[in-house]
């Protein structure tokens, strides 16, 4: 596949490079330019260019390794973006640590339809679920046992089944964890959440999620202080 990633930061360029290496046409954009491209990336053969000279046509996929909640500054570059294009949002929502309060998602929007509305199209959820390092580190072939699994989560079949492909690419099982809107399950302070669990206990870990509860945890973290790096929750079965 032709796919663009935006973020060179330690979850976005480690893509980049896996799906290089895995065979795909990759370029990377970063916000502080070019030179924030690690070495190591560029090694794999994805190309370092300008946020604002990122080809979006012709592209299959693009991958937003942003922050979250700042995808509105990139609206206008996704106006051009044609319709049949996959968008795969990687971000997590920690207010006051890794991005501002943001009033909608603390009433209760799943993160990545907010993310969806900012830019006025489609996204679809995945390898938000697995911490960077796991995602560095702890990716096999297919049909290792023990292999660790990844949500994804999207309203278009197509779509879904595009980013579930590269999952696999990056060493990871995908799982088909249905419409953004079901994607809290994924979402910080989940059973799902960063805790490495293989195909077999990713469905009982995303289905035991539970809103009001992952909420509460979520406020009682940001209240906390001093502010701390949130610790991923237990997991929920071991093997």
């Amino acid at each position: 596949m032709k796919i663009t990633v935006i973020g060179a930061g330690a979850i976005g360029g480690n893509l980049a490079a896996k799906l290089s290496t895995a065979g795909h046409d990759v370029q990377v954009a970063d916000a502080r330019g070019p030179e924030a491209v690690r070495a190591e990336v560029l090694e794999t053969g994805a190309r370092a260019v300008d946020l604002s000279e990122a080809a979006v046509q012709g592209r299959d996929v693009i991958v937003l390794s942003i922050p979250f909640g700042v995808a509105g500054q990139l609206a206008d570059l996704f106006a051009s973006v044609p319709d049949q294009t996959v968008v795969i949002d990687t971000s997590n929502y920690y207010p006051g640590m890794l991005s501002e309060p943001i009033e909608a998602v603390d009433k209760g929007q799943v993160e990545s339809v907010y993310t969806a509305e900012l830019l006025g199209r489609p996204v679809v959820k995945a390898w938000n679920a697995a911490l960077a390092e796991t995602q560095r580190t702890k990716g096999a072939p297919a049909g290792t046992p023990g292999r660790l699994a990844i949500p994804v989560a999207g309203d278009s079949e197509e779509a879904r089944k595009a980013a579930m492909s590269l999952v696999d690419d990056t060493g990871f099982d995908p799982y088909d964890a249905g419409p953004l809107a079901d994607s809290w399950r994924q979402q910080p302070n989940s059973p799902a959440y960063c805790t490495e669990l293989t195909l077999d206990e990713l469905p009982a870990a995303l289905a035991a999620a539970d809103r009001v509860k992952d909420a509460a945890m979520a406020t009682a973290s940001r209240n906390a202080s001093p502010p701390s790096v949130p610790i991923p929750p237990s997991r929920t079965s071991s093997r």
